[in-house]
């Protein structure tokens, strides 16, 4: 949806979103640094496993979810893209309260390189599938990277292009845009069983190391 009548805050995004989000930042990030020492590898190991929980729990928000959590809202085909693109080289980009069609791209391509990364690091951990799969795990994290990368350059140009802080938007979950377009559920007790959950199977991995 695009409006060029931005008169009040809204909510957007809810708590499940702007958790989800946060603690993705937290657990690839640490997974990528800790990816080659053998020290780490547990911290590296719970890091990825934290980011396949998450991306399953996305999924299902992404159907059930609310307004701007739901793919069928920001999900768009080619010519969308291109179309926002366009306007957005131009200096002028479509305003959209939800996700924009290129951020869209970016985050439907940061959920299946996560599926990947999850799996094939699975398979690795497991000793499955040799160098092949180790490989392949490691190419995936640093297409990941450069996904998250551009993603980061898109956020900022879109936040100078539109005058709104999209960063700050995915901590508060408010946008300006027309009133009648936010969502009116929060779900923050959701948001706060993930990160009860989350941080519940950290504490049970830092058990699981053998005392010294």
């Amino acid at each position: 949806m695009t409006s060029n009548s931005k008169n009040s805050k809204i909510l957007v995004w809810d708590a499940p979103v702007r958790v989800f989000h946060w603690l993705m930042v937290f657990s690839f990030a640490g997974a990528y640094l800790t990816a080659e020492s053998e020290r780490w590898r547990l911290i590296h190991v719970t890091l990825g496993y934290t980011m396949g929980g998450l991306v399953a729990f996305r999924i299902v928000w992404g159907l059930v979810g609310s307004r701007y959590a739901r793919f069928s809202n920001f999900v768009r085909g080619y010519s969308a893209v291109k179309k926002y693109i366009r306007t957005l080289i131009a200096g002028n980009p479509e305003h959209h309260v939800g996700h924009n069609p290129a951020g869209a791209v970016a985050i439907v391509l940061l959920l299946l390189s996560s599926v990947l990364i999850v799996s094939t690091g699975w398979g690795v951990y497991n000793d499955l599938g040799g160098n092949m799969i180790e490989e392949l795990h490691e190419l995936t994290a640093n297409f990941m990277l450069l996904v998250v990368i551009v993603h980061i350059a898109g956020v900022i140009v879109s936040s100078r292009l539109h005058r709104e802080n999209l960063i700050r938007a995915m901590v508060t979950g408010e946008k300006i845009a027309v009133a009648n377009h936010g969502v009116t559920a929060t779900w923050r007790l959701l948001a706060v069983l993930i990160v009860a959950v989350t941080v519940g199977f950290w504490y049970f991995q830092w058990l699981s190391v053998p005392s010294i």
